[in-house]
């Protein structure tokens, strides 16, 4: 396995790895190893059917199911995360980390492009243990202790969900999940601390009224995705990207008008944030 760096703070390109070969204990361990170190991991030529997707993702944890949209046919762990010709509005299009209105959020999510548009649609990743290291230490005895509320149903998300809602729904489409979580978490595999708010989910913070949280949370957002925190990520047909929900937060960029997006998608089951 050869690893290559995308960026400065987070991102690696591996090769060498053909995914639609079971990985052996040490193969897989490598994997891992390298998604902790980097946060991000990207991997090229991987034309692979949905039970090798499903093969690798089993490899580096357990896929659960997204709670609003259903599975594809027989699969219901991958969902397809799309955006048609005459859609407008992508799915997630914001920066955010994956479902943190769960109360055990996922460790890790995967994306398997399928079809591409003939430009655009990049998704970019923000580093959140750089941006949590890049406060000042009087911001970091604020912030450490201060407990995050999250909504699924926050305006900046929700709409990002519409679409496929309508054609893709399940019967949890409608319910609103709420979960508190610390504003500053600790990684449980590395020990390093990373933020833990993002816009899209993250609607206050406990024991603070909206005047008091709004102005601290508007500071975090714009601090957490600073042009040096991050990576990009060019897709290309049958490409697969692996991301630590935990550390990392990801944001699908919508600039490909007239144009279809497909991708598979499997979430890892993850643990109660501390």
């Amino acid at each position: 396995m050869q690893v290559r760096k995308l960026a400065g703070a987070l991102g690696a390109e591996l090769s060498g790895i053909d995914l639609r070969q079971p990985l052996d204990k040490s193969g897989a361990a490598e994997v891992r190893q390298a998604l902790l170190q980097h946060g991000v991991i990207y991997l090229r030529r991987q034309p692979l059917s949905p039970e090798q997707f499903l093969a690798f993702a089993r490899a580096m944890g357990e896929p659960i199911e997204y709670p609003f949209v259903k599975g594809i046919e027989g699969y219901p762990q991958i969902i397809e995360v799309k955006k048609l010709e005459h859609e407008k509005v992508n799915f997630g299009g914001i920066w955010h980390s994956d479902t943190t209105y769960l109360e055990e959020p996922p460790m890790g999510s995967m994306l398997l492009s399928k079809q591409v548009p003939p430009y655009g649609g990049d998704t970019m990743f923000a580093c959140q243990y750089a941006a949590y290291e890049a406060l000042s230490p009087t911001m970091k005895r604020l912030l450490d202790g201060l407990v995050g509320i999250s909504s699924s149903a926050k305006a900046d998300v929700s709409k990002t969900r519409e679409d496929r809602i309508k054609s893709d729904g399940t019967g949890e489409a409608k319910k609103e999940y709420r979960a508190e979580h610390p504003v500053v978490r600790t990684h449980p595999e590395t020990g390093r601390k990373a933020l833990y708010v993002n816009v899209a989910h993250t609607a206050g913070i406990q024991g603070l009224n909206d005047e008091e949280s709004a102005p601290l949370l508007q500071f975090l957002f714009a601090h957490q995705v600073r042009p040096e925190f991050t990576c990009r990520i060019a897709w290309e047909p049958d490409a697969v990207a692996f991301w630590d929900n935990r550390c990392v937060q990801h944001n699908p960029v919508n600039d490909y008008h007239g144009h279809r997006r497909v991708m598979q998608r499997i979430t890892l089951r993850g643990d109660r944030p501390a």
